[in-house]
């Protein structure tokens, strides 16, 4: 079974999309509150869009995720891009009982594709079960 969930971007500072590693950096650096906040804040951006369209599922076998981030341009690193939403959309669907746990057992593992919206920036997730 497949399942997809899009994260629309978001606004943080001058931007139109998810915050970066770096950014989430930088609050814990101001302050360790800052960035807890930060990344409670966001996270609960991931549970809505999961909430809404996955309603009440759970998912009991162990899946791979693959993630297709749509930029509004080239500027910022893939790697800073990626990293603080995907921690943030994994706890967001252990947190919202789609998977039992975000560990190696429901997590298989993970894939990214990058793409450029100038419009339009979000991040379309699509959770796979693994017929073991």
């Amino acid at each position: 079974m497949e399942y997809r969930v899009v994260v629309k971007g978001t606004f943080y500072g001058k931007d139109k999309v998810f915050p970066s590693l770096n950014d989430y950096i930088h609050a814990c650096g101001r302050h360790p509150q800052v960035g807890a906040k930060m990344k409670k804040d966001y996270q609960l951006i991931a549970c809505n869009a999961i909430r809404t369209q996955l309603k009440r599922l759970t998912i009991r076998k162990p899946v791979r995720i693959h993630y297709d981030f749509y930029e509004p341009d080239h500027k910022r690193d893939i790697s800073n891009v990626t990293a603080f939403f995907v921690k943030v959309f994994e706890d967001a669907l252990q947190d919202c009982k789609v998977l039992r746990n975000d560990n190696w057992v429901y997590i298989r593992g993970y894939s990214q594709d990058f793409h450029v919206d100038k419009d339009r920036p979000r991040v379309e997730v699509t959770i796979q079960e693994i017929e073991e």
